[in-house]
């Protein structure tokens, strides 16, 4: 998986210098990278750093509805949005994010570069993350309670890294935000299952005790 990550990295790097289709543009932390609109077709690589999708309910209430690392992509072409500024993509770190329209997979260059021609056939791997992604994200929502949900993202975390210790990406304000639940109730669940013996907690590390 790290090897086909480098070769996407070095890939994206020399096709944004060399396909007149493409712009490339550098975020601060905390900087809004792109607000989501209705009928633009608009694709985003992550060339390096973290970001989240995030939406604020009409309460103010908010949502983070993706994150994303290196080498994900994201956009409206995902999403059906009936109305503009309702989603928008904020830099967690430092980024670096390629910005192209969809419909250019379709429409050669002027210069009909050869890059354009390596994107369309590595297009399709990164959709299907995308999708893997989605489906995760589905699948930690579907659960009816804030246990659930938490044991349902720490297990995907730790088969993820392959190790039942691991870091959460997330500080625990925005965990509740990605799992779209009670800050405090989402604590106290956590604590029961400390007391339980089901994980073990140590600051921002979880370790699953099953």
């Amino acid at each position: 998986m790290d090897n086909i990550e480098n070769q996407l990295t070095s890939f994206f790097s020399e096709f944004c210098q060399n396909c007149r289709k493409v712009t490339t543009k550098k975020f601060a932390k905390n900087e809004i990278i792109t607000t989501y609109i209705a009928k633009r077709k608009q694709l985003c690589l992550l060339k390096s750093g973290e970001a989240d999708l995030i939406r604020y309910d009409f309460n103010g209430n908010k949502t983070i509805v993706e994150h994303y690392i290196a080498n994900n992509i994201f956009g409206e072409i995902f999403y059906n949005v009936t109305t503009n500024n309702e989603l928008f993509v904020e830099a967690r770190t430092k980024c670096e994010v390629l910005f192209f329209d969809y419909d250019f997979i379709e429409n050669k260059c002027t210069s009909n570069c050869s890059y354009h021609k390596k994107v369309i056939q590595t297009l399709p791997e990164l959709l299907l993350s995308q999708i893997n992604s989605l489906n995760t994200r589905i699948e930690i929502l579907s659960k009816r309670t804030i246990r659930e949900k938490l044991l349902t993202y720490f297990n995907i975390i730790a088969t993820k890294n392959i190790n039942k210790s691991f870091s959460l990406p997330f500080s625990l304000t925005d965990l509740a935000d990605y799992l779209s639940v009670d800050r405090s109730a989402m604590m106290r669940e956590i604590g029961y299952l400390r007391n339980d013996n089901i994980i073990e907690k140590n600051g921002n590390r979880i370790t699953l005790l099953y």
